[in-house]
């Protein structure tokens, strides 16, 4: 039997699936313009990092988010070896609230030595209110909710993601 891309660790991530961010001759299918800022006045940043049990930024994570709503099905991938400090940072339209769940954004984190990809959500700190009736992010300690909740600052988002340690980020299973 062959192994799957979850079965295996290895570099390919950069070439088969972000290759202009690392400056492969060929196009990505996707990558972290979810909408362009020029075209939309109203579009948000969403800027991270993805950090290591010792608080160390992962210079080599591949990080997806999906996004819909009612209105937009959007889709953007982006690595964290180009920049220099190791981020993610896509550019988005913040999702709409679907039959009053508060908006959010899927992720889904893949890196060297995970065998298995892992599932997370970022909410918005300015959804107070519809944070607070939830029923997905009411089901997570109220301690620890905030492992999913990135913090506004102007039209930027910022949210890093723990893998291990004592500010884990809350994972889903999927």
């Amino acid at each position: 039997m062959l192994q799957t891309p979850s079965q295996t660790v290895g570099p390919y991530f950069a070439y088969g699936l972000s290759p202009e961010q690392y400056l492969y001759n060929f196009k990505s299918l996707v990558g972290n313009l979810m909408v362009n800022p020029i075209d939309n006045p109203d579009s948000i940043t969403i800027i991270g990092k993805v950090l290591d049990g010792e608080n160390q930024p992962i210079p080599d994570a591949m990080i997806e988010l999906w996004q819909i709503d009612e209105n937009n099905q959007r889709f953007g991938r982006f690595g964290t070896g180009t920049d220099p400090e190791s981020r993610f940072i896509f550019h988005t339209l913040k999702p709409e609230s679907v039959a009053g769940q508060a908006p959010y954004l899927t992720v889904i984190i893949f890196m060297r030595g995970q065998l298995i990809h892992s599932y997370t959500r970022i909410y918005f700190s300015d959804e107070t209110t519809l944070n607070e009736q939830d029923e997905v992010l009411n089901t997570v300690p109220s301690e620890r909710r905030h492992t999913l909740i990135a913090q506004k600052k102007g039209s930027v988002y910022e949210l890093n993601i723990y893998m291990q340690g004592e500010n884990e980020t809350v994972f889903f299973e999927i």
